[in-house]
């Protein structure tokens, strides 16, 4: 439980993160150091319990998700950089109806009533914090576009946990995200020498910002990922859904951004609704039984 804890606080924490470290970095750099600092924490941790560093190359669900994930960072950077520190709470909702049109589509998997209306849910909150109450005539304005950036985003995050499921069956966690984010971080490095600023200016903060984000992303799925295999899944579902929610107070306290009623109760129907769809049915209760 406090692994899960650890994962979801931490994740809730990004934007403001982010926002901190575009005071020193541009956002393809800090893009890059997300993965270069997260695969330097995953490599120790694999070679400290399997003595070994081998990354896997030959799979295409590997680049796939080292492709899909970079996108993600890619976009949720430049979306935070040039928007409001809470812009990321979009990823969540969206990523979570991408997920759900792959297991349909893909898959072939049965979707319930219940998962519909839940989508609804999670598409009317998600619609509601992009509009914050602004004239529909400025919806296609600096605004909408950057709600657009952070809809890309959530569909390279779920294309990343796609290629997760792809692959869980023939890899460990820590094996698989350390191929992904090491090809990611080469990835994102390809256009640093052309859009890398540099700024004689230090600022503390925006660095260990910037190492925050890479310790969030080599450790959290870990954790994540360890939490999952033991805590109820009833919790997991509530629980993984509060950075929804808690995204949007940080902004609030920590850069006093203008959290209006349209962006809470936005937050607290898409948290509802993310709920709601992940909650286990009595059949998957019967299953997990079994």
């Amino acid at each position: 439980m406090l692994y899960l804890i650890i994962a979801v606080m931490s994740w809730s924490l990004v934007g403001v993160l982010v926002k901190t470290a575009a005071f020193q970095f541009d956002f393809y750099t800090i893009t890059f150091a997300r993965f270069s600092i997260g695969v330097i924490a995953l490599g120790i941790l694999v070679y400290l319990i399997r003595n070994t560093l081998s990354p896997t190359i030959r799979n295409r669900w590997i680049w796939i998700g080292a492709l899909a994930k970079a996108g993600n960072y890619f976009f949720e950077n430049l979306g935070v950089s040039v928007g409001f520190a809470y812009g990321n709470v979009l990823v969540f909702p969206v990523q979570t109806i991408c997920l759900l049109l792959f297991g349909v589509l893909l898959f072939r998997e049965r979707m319930l009533l219940r998962g519909w209306i839940s989508a609804a849910i999670v598409v009317c909150g998600a619609m509601l914090i992009a509009w914050n109450g602004m004239p529909f005539a400025e919806l296609w304005g600096q605004q909408g576009w950057v709600s657009m950036i952070f809809v890309l985003s959530g569909i390279g995050a779920a294309t990343h946990l796609l290629s997760q499921k792809m692959l869980i069956k023939s890899m460990n966690d820590i094996s698989m995200n350390y191929s992904i984010f090491l090809w990611a971080s080469l990835i994102t490095a390809v256009p640093l020498p052309f859009t890398m600023e540099v700024n004689t200016v230090v600022v503390p903060g925006a660095w260990l910002a910037l190492l925050g984000l890479g310790l969030i992303t080599g450790l959290s799925f870990v954790l994540s990922s360890k939490a999952i295999r033991t805590v109820k899944f009833s919790v997991v579902a509530v629980v993984s859904n509060l950075p929804v929610l808690f995204t949007v107070i940080w902004a609030g306290v920590i850069y006093q951004e203008p959290i209006t009623g349209y962006i809470m109760g936005g937050a607290v129907i898409v948290l509802f609704g993310m709920t709601m769809l992940n909650w286990p049915t009595r059949r998957d209760k019967v299953e997990a039984a079994a």
